[in-house]
């Protein structure tokens, strides 16, 4: 008889549990990491939030917190203002209070004849008292009212440096947005590139099957193509991070994909697109002239110098006496004023004049009036380098935008010469009359040629943007 040989039972446990293990690591690794990839794969194909210039600058001023500090430091400032005025107007206070007080013998006399004592003033041991006081400022050297004047100018000074915030926020918004639209650009040169030397390796691919091209002749394009594979790369990442510059500064979340809708200068600007310096020829004094009466920064400058020729006022206000006008009502129990005392309400009211005049202060007023005075002459100091440097900058920025026009226009010119010597270069090649070295060469004038031109142009928008602020268009 002949007996099979069976496995040990310990072995196939061993197999069944190892079954077991590996399913279930599939469950509880494999599967959920798919699931994660699958919620990654859908988080990053998310449609592009399509973004035209005037909606980024929108998004951006609706969401910067640094625009909204501004907005609370206006707000502040206005505040202030208001209180400052209110220092004119009469003021009204209500005090009361209440006192228990000690038992003492009370104020009384003994009449001839007489052995009892006679109570004049009995003793209340219950104080109440209530007082309506009035206050009214009739003169006072005019401090009040300069004080209320120096405030509210530096409200206006807060308000236009909200403004100036605001036109600082836009610049860098539309320096972002051109920005990307050039790395944009950029990468889609990179593409173009690389498929135009795909069909270059394989045209010397079937020219080096009929001897017309050598060996070398591939391994160069290859190489080149290689190349511009990882410059590819390089302008992807670029892309990316100019991305999320734009998404940065307009607050929005980092990873947000954006889908730019506005075009440059040249190809075709919107209809009913509002002036922008740097569209007409203007002469240079007019521009310098609007950037004076325009520039936010500069009217917050001559608000501070108001508003410290108020604050010098203030303070020689102090050489002059404060004459005010006070009244009141009292309704205590007992009234002092009521005399025997009673331990009852009696109300009595009372009106005056109230003068005080610092004879000796030890030059106080004179210091504060000095420190007012340098105040003053340093706000017109920074008044007047201000408005030079203004001058040299609308005159920077000029010239910057002529210099980026004269770069498109000229930028034009090279890529019509480097698209016709590329096309005519390949022609030679592929008739064996042109070599792959002058052909790589006349696709490299063509690549630089396209990446120059997206530069001009991006160049001339910021410059237009720079020149803008710096005239202090809105």
């Amino acid at each position: 008889m002949t007996f099979q040989n069976k496995p040990p039972r310990r072995q196939d446990a061993k197999r069944i549990w190892a079954f077991v293990g590996t399913r279930l690591r599939l469950v509880l690794f494999v599967i959920p990491a798919m699931l994660l990839l699958f919620v990654f794969q859908g988080g990053q194909s998310q449609t592009p939030k399509v973004l035209t210039l005037a909606d980024a600058i929108k998004i951006g001023q609706e969401n910067s917190r640094a625009l909204k500090i501004s907005s609370v430091k206006v707000d502040a400032a206005s505040a202030k203002a208001s209180e400052a005025y209110t220092n004119l107007l009469p003021s009204i206070k209500l005090s009361a209070s209440y006192q228990r007080l000690s038992d003492v013998d009370p104020f009384q006399v003994t009449l001839p004849g007489s052995t009892k004592p006679y109570v004049l003033s009995p003793i209340v041991l219950n104080n109440y008292n209530a007082r309506v006081q009035l206050q009214q400022p009739l003169f006072t050297g005019f401090k009040l009212e300069s004080n209320a004047r120096a405030a509210d100018y530096l409200a206006k000074a807060s308000e236009y440096e909200n403004k100036n915030d605001n036109a600082d926020l836009t610049l860098n918004i539309t320096v972002a947005y051109w920005t990307l639209y050039q790395t944009l650009e950029s990468k889609k040169f990179m593409d173009e590139n690389v498929v135009r030397l795909l069909t270059f390796e394989n045209d010397t691919k079937n020219l080096l099957k009929a001897g017309i091209a050598t060996r070398n002749d591939l391994l160069k394009i290859q190489l080149q193509l290689n190349n511009a594979k990882l410059t590819q790369i390089d302008a992807s990442n670029d892309v990316q991070l100019a991305m999320m510059n734009l998404n940065n500064i307009i607050g929005q979340p980092l990873e947000t994909e954006i889908k730019l809708a506005s075009q440059p200068w040249p190809p075709a600007e919107p209809e009913g697109k509002p002036f922008r310096p740097g569209d007409k020829e203007e002469t240079e004094q007019t521009v310098a002239s609007k950037a004076l009466s325009n520039r936010s920064d500069l009217q917050a400058m001559q608000s501070r110098v108001e508003a410290a020729k108020a604050t010098v006022s203030a303070a020689q206000g102090n050489w002059f006496p404060q004459l005010f006008l006070t009244g009141g009502y009292t309704y205590a129990r007992p009234n002092q004023r009521y005399q025997p005392t009673k331990d009852e309400f009696k109300g009595t009211w009372d009106i005056g004049v109230n003068l005080s005049f610092d004879v000796l202060n030890w030059g106080a007023t004179s210091h504060q009036a000095e420190q007012a005075k340098a105040q003053l002459h340093q706000n017109e100091l920074m008044y007047e380098q201000m408005k030079d440097n203004i001058s040299l900058d609308v005159k920077r920025q000029s010239l910057a935008v002529a210099r980026a026009k004269e770069k498109v226009q000229v930028a034009m010119l090279a890529i019509e010469q480097a698209v016709e010597n590329q096309r005519s270069t390949n022609d030679k090649f592929k008739q064996g009359l042109a070599t792959s070295t002058e052909l790589l060469d006349a696709n490299v004038v063509l690549l630089q040629a396209k990446t120059n031109y997206s530069g001009a142009l991006v160049e001339h928008e910021a410059a237009r943007a720079r020149l803008s602020k710096a005239v202090g268009a809105e």
